[in-house]
């Protein structure tokens, strides 16, 4: 129990069950009452709105498991026995698809958000960390969800992906046979897939709890970087931001329930609704839109360097391209947090966003010129942007000066 609680049972059954296991007085403490800057403008909103996808996708997810047969001769035809014949199957099975891709266009803009504004610089490095470990998680339930539903894109794609194991030297070769339960993609190939795309929500389900964990020590960030003086300063969570995440939730779910109702289809690849066959190569292997930047720091390495062979040179990029998210609070040392008072930065950082849609645009371009040699750029630029700008940046870079408090920003503009 906390030492400054101001939470009192209303009833005998409340305080009873407060004596046992206190959770109304956490609930009211850690998430009603937590004090939160008054400035949080709506891209502080889809930490929110990425929760509720999170919900979308286990809850479809567990009813599409129900009717679903992981089995070579059958899943491509029981995923057509729920789109047609389950009840409520189609809708079921376009919010699960669609929302996979509604799930990492939240997950993008929350991450560049947190790129822009700092918020992992200290002490918020461990939230960071935890954000980036979700992301990595995420992608990898994707991509064994792509998989399912048997299609000659999810076949390929999942050849093409895990044959990046067999790059790494010693153990790459076991390491592809213990992934793939065999020589090749196959039946228990698709059986671990479907496993691990059914257990990895839960996970990162537990993972995003030690996120909101780590976000209630320090409290969170603010569009201006500057750290709460007092409670002139904050507002509690509840009503104030309950009322506003719920309000984004519903305007995040206008552009969701299009595309579920009218376009269920458009994100998805026209070879995955043909039935996988391992004797036909589709002419271009692409996978899902929301991985293609790192499909594209994967395929651009097409060159040996040293003793280095280019597949495996283009494992290592992709590897380092995860690494410089993790370890970017130590790469950007800057002690402004906010890119809003950083005339520089704000510069670097659209270019870096501009880079990123290039690389996501030439994942889905076959490899062949000019594609191949801006894939080149891009991927060196993705590098030079967190190896070279931001430490150069933050030690040459003048920065404006700071509101002495949030209360002073916000009154300020109130008054000009």
């Amino acid at each position: 129990m906390s030492e400054h609680s101001t939470y009192v049972p209303g009833n005998a059954a409340e305080k009873w069950l407060d004596e046992r296991l206190p959770v109304v007085r956490f609930a009211k403490e850690h998430l009603m009452d937590f004090p939160t800057p008054k400035n949080l403008n709506y891209w502080w909103t889809f930490g929110a709105i990425l929760v509720m996808c999170l919900g979308v996708q286990i809850v479809t997810g567990i009813i599409l498991a129900m009717h679903y047969t992981p089995n070579v001769a059958l899943a491509f035809d029981s995923v057509e026995h729920i789109r047609r014949d389950v009840n409520g199957g189609r809708i079921i099975q376009a919010v699960h698809s669609v929302g996979a891709s509604m799930f990492f266009a939240a997950l993008y803009i929350h991450i560049f958000r947190g790129m822009f504004f700092g918020s992992y610089k200290a002490p918020r490095e461990i939230l960071w960390i935890l954000g980036v470990v979700i992301f990595i998680l995420t992608m990898a339930t994707a991509f064994m969800g792509y998989v399912l539903p048997w299609g000659q894109m999810s076949f390929w794609g999942a050849t093409v992906i895990t044959n990046i194991f067999s790059a790494i030297p010693v153990v790459g070769e076991s390491l592809l046979q213990l992934l793939r339960g065999g020589f090749a993609v196959g039946n228990p190939t698709l059986n671990r897939f479907f496993s691990l795309h059914y257990l990895l929500p839960f996970i990162i389900a537990a993972v995003v709890v030690l996120h909101i964990w780590a976000l209630h020590v320090p409290g969170n960030n603010n569009p201006i970087g500057v750290e709460v003086k007092d409670k002139r300063d904050t507002v509690p969570f509840h009503p104030y931001y309950t009322m506003k995440d719920a309000f984004a939730m519903v305007l995040f779910m206008i552009p969701f329930a299009w595309f579920v109702f009218f376009a269920p289809d458009i994100l998805g690849h026209p070879d995955n609704y043909i039935m996988a066959n391992s004797q036909v190569t589709p002419s271009h292997i692409v996978p899902e839109w929301y991985l293609l930047p790192f499909y594209t720091i994967l395929r651009a390495i097409d060159f040996n360097v040293l003793f280095i062979n280019s597949q495996l040179g283009g494992v290592i990029a992709m590897g380092l391209s995860m690494l410089a998210l993790l370890v970017v609070p130590w790469l950007d040392t800057s002690k402004v947090r906010s890119g809003t008072f950083r005339p520089m930065f704000k510069w670097f950082y659209a270019l870096f966003v501009l880079d990123f849609i290039a690389l996501a645009y030439l994942g889905a371009q076959e490899a062949a010129e000019p594609y191949t040699t801006l894939a080149k750029v891009c991927t060196g630029y993705y590098f030079l942007h967190f190896f070279v700008i931001l430490p150069v940046l933050s030690r040459i870079e003048v920065a404006k000066p700071l509101p002495t408090s949030i209360s002073e920003s916000v009154l300020g503009k109130a008054h000009s």
